[in-house]
């Protein structure tokens, strides 16, 4: 908002009117203290024509403009109160014309009585005198509250917010009608944080990094942080959560990750942004990989320098990977994480949409010492502080019915690896947080740390998304001389997941890096897979292939078909017909032959035994049909819960390699 002031004449007619003019060349006495005196008594600044209104409506961040002849840019004006001794502001010029200069509101300006002082190197001189009313002001001038160490504002467009939620990790408190919070806090956490309300962003820093929230000083004093927000519609907004990017500098991964990962992520990003939605960014977890923080040269922050190209708000969860690894105490390895990224646990909204982000990792790391990296062991566990604090935050949302999403890094239920379907809860804390989350009707958990897909629905209120890895198989399979693939240990594709939130209504699916979002499965004709070492690994043997190949160690004439649905839940659907004759669908736990040729086969071939923590995983999301012949062509028809339908001609015989789709 710019306050434009008409110029008037220096006539006697005037007195009495809304302005107050002046030209600079009177004797004054000049406040000490707030402008530095000048060696005469009688100042040698010449402004002609001054003139301001009496009385000017305003707001913080707002331009008025001075009429007057004789400003200069260098010069600076002061705004003395009448009526406050310490209410007193200096604030440059923003422009200047020959009959004109402008001046800017500072943001924490108060309705009152000023003196206009203009000063110009050593020398100073008054202008005159004008109230300021300022409308829609955030008073930041709060008082002190006795046992309070932690108070400030929430605002946006200098209007106060009232019931944003403010965290010191442990309290839980809203702010006032005046935007106002207090906590009596004893800082243990290291911050203070917002709950970023809904269809309001905050500041971001380094392209992606969204700042919501201020580190505190260790010792008793009170400490006041404000809370400046955008206004911004997003409660049609997309989230990427994005999980285990173990970045190491090693196995190609920096250069996997620009040209495959970036190109990919930022593609999906305009594609969404294109359709008018909002879009962020949600890591899970080991964006980087503890045992090669010192040897590598490669942390957390280099992290941050590396994902610095997207431009994404981009809210960040700790792993068990992002712990320093020379320290055996959990609290002591997450100040790294702390000190570089931020707080461990935390929320925000986005829309209607509840995020609440959470450690679930109890570092143990036995045997650790400054320069010695201990045994990087962790129990998977939610604290009770942390428990505590979840049990205060989830009490201020209001809407049970509106969608709840916890991230965290370990899966809360286990991958079920037999059928029929088990919901097995595989964290210590765990049943506390489902008791929690009992009373949300659209409650989800979004998780990684597995490097596979698998997805638990205990009750029709709540759902696991566990997410596969952007590393995928920790990026070996891609290194160079490999396989020249991207795939994860259940066969899904590295990749990430697309969650759609628009009001209420939540819609996902995964999307594999450098592939379409149609493609949601991969079939086999398991009359071609026969894994061998004279086929896949030959400078191996056959003894060596065979602790690794499984099943598929022994030629398969069945015709059988197996098919891959890495998004599948119980409410998909999986189709296969033969000549238009449907076929018996069967869902099966299995490991995926490409992964075994992808990882074990090419480890073997050059002579190294594949890491027990990065070979092929039985999954139970693949399908099984008996076709009637080897060489018939399959019509594989795939449904999500959506109704969205994906769709494969499986013209056989069908070949396993590296290179299959």
């Amino acid at each position: 908002m710019k306050t434009l002031l008409k110029t008037i004449g220096i006539v006697s007619t005037l007195i009495g009117s809304s302005f107050l003019f002046q030209n600079c060349s009177e004797k004054e006495s000049i406040p000490e203290g707030i402008i530095p005196p000048t060696d005469s008594v009688s100042s040698k600044i010449e402004i002609k024509n001054f003139s301001i209104e009496a009385q000017i409506h305003t707001s913080p961040d707002s331009t008025v403009t001075m009429q007057g002849e004789g400003f200069l840019q260098s010069d600076t004006v002061a705004l003395i109160s009448e009526t406050a001794a310490n209410n007193t502001y200096a604030l440059p010029l923003a422009s200047v014309t020959k009959q004109s200069a402008d001046i800017v509101m500072p943001k924490n300006i108060v309705s009152d009585t000023y003196q206009l002082w203009l000063k110009r190197e050593t020398d100073s001189c008054r202008l005159g005198k004008t109230t300021l009313i300022i409308e829609n002001a955030v008073d930041l001038n709060i008082p002190d509250i006795a046992g309070m160490t932690l108070k400030g504002v929430v605002y946006c467009e200098n209007k106060p917010l009232p019931n944003v939620v403010v965290s010191d990790g442990y309290n839980v408190v809203q702010t006032d009608e005046q935007g106002r919070y207090y906590i009596q806090s004893d800082k243990k956490s290291g911050f203070v944080f917002i709950s970023v309300p809904g269809n309001y962003e905050v500041a971001i820093k380094d392209n992606n990094q969204p700042v919501f929230f201020y580190r505190l000083a260790k010792d008793d004093s009170v400490e006041q942080h404000d809370f400046e927000l955008t206004a911004t519609d997003n409660t049609n907004h997309v989230l990427l959560a994005l999980a285990d990017m173990h970045l190491a500098n090693r196995n190609n991964d920096l250069s996997q990750f620009k040209l495959r990962f970036l190109p990919d992520l930022n593609t999906t990003v305009e594609k969404y942004r294109s359709e008018g939605k909002k879009v962020y960014g949600l890591t899970l977890g080991d964006m980087t990989w503890d045992q090669y923080w010192y040897s590598n040269r490669y942390d957390l922050s280099k992290y941050l320098i590396t994902i610095k190209s997207v431009d994404l708000p981009i809210f960040n969860c700790t792993g068990n990977h992002d712990n320093n690894p020379y320290c055996a105490d959990d609290w002591q390895a997450e100040q790294a994480y702390k000190d570089i990224i931020g707080p461990t646990y935390y929320s925000f909204n986005l829309g209607n949409a509840h995020y609440i982000v959470l450690d679930n990792i109890q570092y143990i790391n036995t045997g650790a010492s400054q320069g010695t990296i201990g045994k990087r062991n962790y129990n998977k566990k939610l604290t009770e502080d942390q428990l505590n604090w979840l049990k205060k935050d989830l009490a201020t949302v209001t809407d049970k019915n509106a969608p709840l999403f916890v991230a965290m890094h370990a899966q809360l239920y286990a991958n079920p690896t037999s059928l029929p379907q088990k919901n097995t809860i595989s964290m210590s804390g765990g049943s506390t947080l489902v008791n929690y989350l009992k009373e949300f009707t659209n409650a989800h958990i979004i998780t990684g740390h597995t490097h596979i897909n698998y997805t638990i629905e205990p009750s029709d209120q709540l759902i696991e998304h566990n997410i596969a890895a952007v590393c995928a198989t920790w990026w070996w399979t891609g290194k160079n001389g490999y396989a020249n693939n991207h795939i994860c240990k259940d066969g899904s594709p590295g990749g990430y997941k697309i969650f759609t939130i628009n009001d209420n209504d939540v819609k996902w699916l995964y999307k594999g890096i450098k592939e379409e979002e149609s493609k949601q499965f991969r079939s086999y004709d398991l009359n071609q897979c026969h894994i061998t070492a004279e086929a896949f690994a030959p400078e191996s043997t056959e003894a060596e292939m065979g602790a690794y190949s499984d099943t598929y160690g022994t030629k398969n004439n069945k015709n059988e078909i197996l098919v891959n649905v890495w998004g599948y839940d119980p409410e998909w659907k999986v189709e296969m017909t033969e000549n238009g004759k449907p076929l018996e669908v069967t869902r099966v736990v299995a490991k995926d032959p490409l992964h075994i040729i992808s990882y074990e086969a090419k480890r073997l071939n050059v002579g190294a035994t594949p890491t027990a923590d990065f070979v092929s995983c039985a999954t139970a999301h693949m399908f099984k049909a008996t076709a009637s012949n080897a060489t018939s062509t399959i019509e594989i028809k795939v449904t999500d819960r959506f109704g969205n339908t994906y769709s494969e001609t499986m013209n056989r015989p069908k070949s396993l390699s590296c290179s299959m789709k």
